[in-house]
């Protein structure tokens, strides 16, 4: 498959979960890929074929403007971003603190929000770019507890449109990716009950796999989807369709 030959795409929280997947997937269909994560549990990827590891805290311009920076001096270009960085905070609204809130929004929010900032420059040069941020069911849906997600995810879904319009003539397309429960290492520190609940209010009654939620992300990186901007691509088993 070659959907992504010559393209050079940055994918971010790639160490695990569905961050992997898409880098993983982005490989095998050409790219080359620049994976990268907080921590060093993405260093691994490196060597393998079409996918280097570069660290990354996506909460800090400095970083990003490092990272880019390699990516041009290496490549010259960038054409796709996979926003897909993330943490999630279950406490409710009295008993979240204001630290934990403002980390989920530098990572989530943030985050995201410094990925379109550092590649935008480069691809208006390039008249071209994908840029594919991954926000979730949870930016348009709600679950108990679960604030400061919803109010992150909801602001990337926004922000993907917005920049969308904005950079359209530009020749860059900006779509929000929506995914549903997905056995990830993420869902699987969470309570058990509430991931019980989720997969039970799922018209499909199961979990989805990273893979399934790559593959939108590949559509969406290639020139499939070449007349597709400031859109939402949801992969949720159906659950918004209730």
């Amino acid at each position: 498959m070659s959907r992504l030959t010559g393209k050079v795409a940055i994918v971010t929280g790639a160490g695990r979960g569905i961050g992997r997947s898409i880098a993983e997937v982005f490989a095998r269909e050409g790219a080359t890929v620049v994976a990268t994560s907080r921590g060093s549990d993405a260093d691994q990827l490196g060597g393998r074929r079409g996918i280097e590891y570069h660290q990354l805290d996506v909460s800090k311009d400095q970083d990003w403007q490092r990272v880019v920076g390699g990516v041009l001096e290496r490549h010259g270009r960038v054409d796709v971003l996979a926003n897909n960085a993330g943490i999630i905070a279950y406490q409710p609204v009295h008993e979240l603190t204001v630290e934990d809130w403002e980390r989920v929004v530098a990572i989530n929010q943030t985050g995201t929000w410094l990925g379109m900032r550092a590649v935008l420059p480069t691809m208006m040069g390039q008249g071209s770019g994908s840029i594919i941020n991954v926000s979730s069911i949870w930016g348009s849906a709600a679950v108990a507890g679960g604030h400061a997600y919803h109010a992150t995810k909801g602001a990337v879904r926004n922000m993907s449109k917005n920049a969308a319009i904005t950079y359209a003539k530009d020749g860059i397309r900006v779509n929000s990716l929506h995914p549903g429960f997905i056995n990830t290492p993420l869902t699987d520190a969470q309570d058990p009950d509430v991931n019980d609940y989720v997969v039970g209010q799922t018209p499909m009654g199961r979990a989805g796999k990273p893979e399934e939620i790559a593959q939108g992300a590949v559509f969406l990186a290639s020139d499939d989807s070449s007349f597709m901007t400031g859109a939402e691509l949801v992969i949720d088993g159906g659950y918004l369709a209730q």
